[in-house]
């Protein structure tokens, strides 16, 4: 089942000899339960179609297409709305509620649509994400992969068709980095969520299911010409285990 589809994605800034084509003409489809990278160098356009792809910009043309909805035929509040419910987003600075505690912080985004979280979900993701003994910690109190776990349930909570994962390592050393991806793959396989995340580190990107290059605003096939989703599945390798213990892009 297709959970993410774009068909002709383009996105262009300025006219004439100043038009730059951040992205141009991407097609890309994302099946349900697929833990996607896309990659690419800084400048490449892979923040501009994450902020597409979560509703956060409008293209110059072509859809966007996630669970079935054309995002941009909706009015701005049905937007936010199905942006709520059926989008998840993880970010690199972690973009926590300094003033909430852990437990706060994850089920925010129910609490704004007004509904009532589902005690027994929440309770299966933060065992999951080994929050058990930090809930009533505040940011602050936290180091950062310990936040970006946070951030991680606080995607989860609402139960996305999709979530979007910007550079999620990308403030965190090395071993940090590791633990949090394997995370991100323990929960899009435990919890069959879909995953893209986008980064431009190529080890990282190796633990997703497939991986998509983009430069140039467009995507590209291994060793081919532009214009294709780019489908290399990532090498077979042992899921880590998750540790308890402890403008363009």
């Amino acid at each position: 089942m297709t959970i993410l589809e774009t068909h002709h994605l383009r996105k262009i800034y300025g006219a004439g000899e100043t038009e730059v084509r951040a992205l141009d003409g991407v097609d890309l489809s994302v099946e349900k339960g697929e833990f996607v990278a896309v990659v690419g160098t800084s400048g490449s356009g892979k923040s501009t179609l994450l902020h597409m792809l979560g509703g956060l910009d409008h293209p110059t043309s072509g859809t966007v297409t996630v669970d079935g909805r054309d995002l941009f035929s909706l009015k701005d509040e049905a937007l936010t709305i199905f942006r709520r419910r059926k989008i998840g987003f993880v970010f690199q600075s972690y973009n926590l509620v300094p003033v909430l505690n852990v437990r706060e912080n994850i089920v925010l985004p129910i609490q704004l649509d007004g509904g009532k979280p589902d005690e027994s979900y929440v309770g299966e993701i933060i065992e999951t994400l080994g929050l058990g003994s930090k809930l009533q910690n505040l940011p602050g109190n936290l180091s950062g992969g310990q936040q970006q776990r946070v951030a991680i349930a606080r995607a989860l909570v609402s139960k996305p068709a999709i979530i979007l994962a910007d550079e999620p390592t990308g403030n965190l050393d090395s071993v940090t980095s590791q633990d949090v991806m394997g995370l991100l793959k323990v929960t899009s396989e435990k919890f069959t969520q879909t995953i893209v995340m986008i980064t431009h580190n190529e080890e990282i990107a190796q633990m997703a299911d497939r991986i998509v290059r983009i430069e140039d605003g467009r995507i590209f096939p291994s060793g081919g010409t532009p214009g294709t989703v780019c489908a290399i599945p990532s090498p077979e390798r042992n899921t880590p285990q998750s540790s308890s213990r402890d403008t363009r892009g």
